[in-house]
């Protein structure tokens, strides 16, 4: 059978190029050996159902294992105590059965007493996890519960009153026989799920869960894990691609998300190696073909990102904060109790870059731009008809003239906001810049913002068109001195990116500045700057 990447449902070895997450297993295990009860909680399409199965099979050795999906609990079965009582009992002892195969005696006589039991009138949640502790004391080996998809009944009470009970089952393992551990598997976190089940109660949160341990392990792909897919890939193909420097560019654009690491190889594969520009897969698995696979997804609708823009709808204070984080540079302390900052994490959309707020990655953070960019308020504005007037005459031979783009910036942006006063210029100054940047690169080439110089006065934009980079300094005028210290970043800024010229865009507030275009030689690299 034929491998590809896959973006659906779990991983299947044999069906699909994945990464090796043996070491990831081993550490799981370690929890489970030491008895733990702990949830995993990740953003969607992070991998859980495969890491939860392969987990499965990686704990047969000394377990038997009952792996469950709650999305196969229908909401009738919530309805009731009883109801939920006998729906849980039965697709326990399916799945223990497949796990554990031929039972002893003892075994198979205490899970037909509990099969039997569960089909009585009087069965609820105490007779179901007195049944739980019987199977646990019959077995000869320990039991582990793994329960996917867990936050898909989170809203209903009989799950909550389910939860309690399974803490105190734990609690007391001392004095009866109890699981050997519990792991439940969703994206929301289990022990701050917030109980929507009347209207005095939305704002209570239910913490019956509140024993559980930490679960620090990262599943994320790093490096290493994704070349470690792309060898295999390669051994099938002979592409001839660079697979170090492929599995950096999967890792720095997606900080290892599983799904947008996937994505981009799936497009590769399937997608850009048929397009004309490319025309075979040794071309498409080239740092180009990866750029156009960016472009794909970025433009693409899937899932995820309708997913992420629901939470942008439905949390307006996360909304506002990101904008303000994207365009005008703010810092925001990273604090996980504030619902918005919690949500957004959990939905993997955030994350915490040393006590600050940041966007997860550059995918989900170029989503973004574009996302407020094309917006219709945005593509209103006077700046954004300059720029569809302008832009067939910035592309000489395939190519950016970025000197002639920031010319006509400068001249658009002084006519139509120079009168603005300088709380306008810290706010919106480089979302304009971006808003006219857009049309003219859109549909044919990338930008992102490098992350590791975005600060309150500083922004680097790094452009991506036909296979050549343009390195941008954003910056507020803040005194030559700190414009100097600007220039050198910026220059050793280029030799990271092997570039001979770079721009600045330098948003002044003083007012006998000198206003637009000049260039800089500093030692053997030209710098163009545009002052507004």
């Amino acid at each position: 059978m034929t491998k590809v990447f896959n973006v659906t449902a779990d991983c299947k070895a044999d069906r699909h190029y994945m990464v090796n997450i043996a070491e990831r297993l081993v550490r799981i295990k370690k929890l489970v050996d030491d008895g733990a009860y702990f949830t995993i909680n990740r953003a969607r399409q992070y991998g859980k159902t495969t890491t939860l199965r392969a987990l499965a099979r990686y704990l047969q050795r000394d377990y038997y294992v009952v792996l469950l999906d709650f999305q196969t609990v229908s909401s009738e079965k919530l309805e009731s105590e009883k109801a939920f009582s006998v729906s849980f009992a039965r697709l326990f002892l399916k799945a223990f059965k497949a796990s554990c195969g031929k039972m002893s005696n003892e075994l198979d006589n205490v899970f037909t007493q509990m099969k039997e039991s569960a089909g009585g009138s009087l069965f609820s949640l105490q007779e179901l996890f007195e049944g739980l502790s019987d199977i646990c004391s019959a077995s000869d080996r320990p039991v582990v519960l793994m329960i996917d998809e867990v936050d898909s009944a989170a809203n209903n009470q009989v799950f909550l009153d389910f939860l309690a009970q399974l803490r105190a089952y734990y609690i007391n393992r001392d004095m009866q026989a109890a699981f050997q551990s519990v792991i439940l598997a969703g994206v929301y976190d289990i022990k701050n799920l917030r109980r929507k089940l009347r209207p005095e109660d939305s704002h209570r949160v239910n913490s019956p869960w509140n024993i559980a341990a930490d679960f620090n392990v990262d599943m994320s792909f790093s490096t290493e894990e994704i070349a470690g897919m792309l060898a295999e890939y390669e051994a099938d193909y002979q592409t001839g691609m660079d697979i170090y420097e492929m599995a950096g560019l999967l890792r720095d654009y997606t900080s290892g998300y599983p799904f947008l690491v996937s994505r981009l190889c799936k497009l590769m594969d399937e997608e850009v190696f048929q397009k004309a520009d490319f025309g075979s897969k040794k071309r498409a698995w080239t740092r180009d073909g990866f750029l156009e696979a960016v472009k794909i997804i970025l433009a693409e609708k899937n899932t995820l990102f309708e997913s992420l823009s629901e939470k942008l709808v439905s949390y307006p204070e996360l909304d506002s904060m990101l904008r303000s984080l994207l365009f005008a540079g703010k810092a925001f302390s990273y604090n996980f109790y504030e619902p918005s900052i919690n949500i957004a994490t959990m939905f993997g959309l955030v994350k915490n870059q040393n006590g600050v707020l940041a966007v997860a990655n550059r995918i989900f953070e170029t989503w973004l731009y574009n996302l407020y960019l094309s917006s219709s308020e945005m593509q209103s504005t006077n700046i954004y008809a300059s720029s569809v007037r302008d832009k067939s005459a910035f592309i000489v031979d395939g190519q950016l003239n970025m000197r002639q783009i920031l010319e006509k910036f400068v001249v658009h942006f002084n006519d139509l906001y120079g009168d603005r006063d300088e709380a306008f210029i810290e706010e919106e100054g480089r979302k304009y810049f971006l808003l006219y940047l857009r049309p003219i690169i859109n549909g044919t080439g990338n930008y992102y913002i490098e992350s590791r110089t975005r600060e309150m006065r500083r922004t680097d934009v790094i452009v991506d068109y036909c296979g050549e980079q343009y390195i941008i300094e954003m910056k507020i005028w803040h005194g030559n001195e700190y414009n100097l210290r600007g220039e050198a970043q910026l220059t050793g800024y280029l030799d990271d990116y092997h570039k001979n010229v770079g721009y600045m865009l330098s948003f002044n507030f003083n007012k006998n500045k000198k206003i637009g275009v000049q260039e800089h030689i500093i030692g053997d690299r030209k710098l163009i700057e545009a002052t507004v």
